[in-house]
């Protein structure tokens, strides 16, 4: 796994873990990565230092990504701002009312609907790493969201 600091058109700056750089190319190429903030598919690696270790002295990185994600929180580990919460709630709450919920089915049933098997429509689950990969390797387009926890109101 590799990772590469993005940027999109709109100058927002965001993280993504690629199989390989050759992976990101062809996610890239095919307008299959996007932006969180704005959702702009033009997206691009920034300039990035590299990690060169001290004469004498190894590096270590720890290059395993995440294996689940959390609820949504800015890389920083900082507070969402208010603006940002809310529609990430509102994006929650217009998936649960138009789409089904399919569970762990998710990567089978995406893959079901792309080959005809079963009927088009909008679904959400769970699926692991490998599988957003695969599905998007296959030119299943799919695509992650924050899932920030529902509001009291």
């Amino acid at each position: 796994m590799i990772h590469y600091q993005l940027h999109c058109a709109g100058a927002h700056e965001f993280d993504g873990w690629f199989k390989g750089s050759d992976a990101f190319e062809r996610q890239a190429a095919r307008g299959l990565i996007s932006c969180p903030i704005c959702g702009d598919t033009k997206v691009e690696r920034t300039l990035m230092a590299p990690g060169i270790p001290r004469k004498g002295r190894l590096k270590t990185v720890d290059a395993t990504p995440p294996a689940t994600p959390e609820p949504a929180r800015p890389a920083a580990g900082g507070v969402i701002p208010d603006a940002v919460r809310a529609a990430l709630s509102k994006l929650r709450a217009e998936v649960e009312k138009s789409c089904d919920y399919v569970g762990n089915d998710f990567a089978a049933e995406a893959r079901r609907i792309h080959h005809g098997e079963a009927e088009p429509r909008g679904i959400y689950g769970e699926s692991s790493d490998e599988e957003v990969e695969a599905l998007s390797e296959e030119g299943i387009g799919i695509a992650r969201i924050p899932w920030v926890p529902r509001t009291e109101s």
